[in-house]
């Protein structure tokens, strides 16, 4: 889902003007917990778009409320608040008001998915937050810490290390893990090596060119068109029908099913299948005498 989005006028997307998005949420009216349940149910019944921009204005408020939890992480607000109404439109879509939950308290879980989903892929280079116990430490290590007035990067203490793991209910390898990741930081290959030196040369100066040279390139062109001339000849061994099952099924971007193919030249699947390995066959071989 982009994150650009708008419904009857409104831009749900804040990443022009964040100021402005912020004044103009304001307007939009808080529902009772009896309107959110009429207008959940009647758009359950009738997918109808005014509904739903009726329920997703009267929560973006609280979008907002659950971003500024996540300020510390040192991302573009607005870049989370995007994220977050892309899980309150989901959670609207997927909505059951017969279960007798607020619809507040079940977009609450979509929107904090979408922005700690979108923190964990942009805090780090590296792949971070895999497994749950993973999720789980990394939005709560830092609070933990904060409330421990652990706000150095000193090493934790064993026994630190074992409260931690027994109030988050992980093991101990994973709480020192998760903080030596956090300690570190991402390093941009533009730094310049030494800031003293009138060179300017930069990390990324050092690294290898592993792409082909200029008569690599030509040698791959020149194999490339010996190949495609080699397959254009080679399928003169086939009959009409063979060459279009064979497109269809190898030959372009979707497949076309076996299915639809038997019933295009009336014939069972299994047949559309023999016919297709044996033109692969025949090519193979038409090839192999033409090399």
């Amino acid at each position: 889902m982009d994150k650009t989005f708008a419904l009857n006028g409104f831009d749900f997307s804040p990443e022009i003007n964040l100021a402005r998005y912020l004044q103009s949420i304001r307007k939009f009216p808080i529902l009772s917990q009896e309107e959110e349940f009429e207008l959940a149910s009647k758009y359950k019944e009738t997918k109808d778009h005014k509904i739903s921009y009726k329920l997703i204005t009267s929560h973006l408020r609280l979008v907002v409320k659950v971003v500024s939890k996540y300020k510390g992480y040192g991302l573009p607000l607005a870049e989370m608040i995007a994220e977050g109404n892309i899980g309150l439109l989901y959670a609207v879509d997927k909505f059951e008001p017969s279960k007798g939950f607020r619809f507040s308290t079940y977009a609450l879980w979509w929107i904090k998915a979408s922005i700690q989903k979108y923190i964990l892929n942009s805090w780090s280079l590296v792949k971070i937050g895999t497994t749950a116990a993973q999720k789980k430490l990394f939005f709560n290590l830092r609070k933990i810490k904060n409330k421990l007035n652990l706000t150095d990067d000193r090493e934790l203490s064993h026994e630190i290390l074992g409260d931690i793991a027994s109030s988050l209910d992980v093991s101990v390898q994973d709480v020192t893990d998760m903080n030596m990741r956090l300690k570190s930081h991402d390093g941009s290959l533009n730094t310049v090596i030494d800031s003293s030196s009138e060179s300017g040369a930069e990390w990324m100066d050092f690294i290898a060119d592993n792409k082909p040279n200029q008569e690599e390139v030509l040698g791959y062109a020149e194999t490339l068109s010996y190949r495609k001339k080699l397959f254009n000849q080679s399928l003169g061994c086939l009959n009409k029908r063979e060459k279009d099952i064979l497109f269809k099924r190898r030959l372009v971007e979707k497949s076309v099913t076996l299915d639809d193919l038997s019933k295009t030249y009336n014939i069972s699947k299994e047949r559309v299948r023999q016919i297709e390995l044996n033109s692969i066959k025949k090519l193979r071989k038409s090839v192999a005498v033409l090399q």
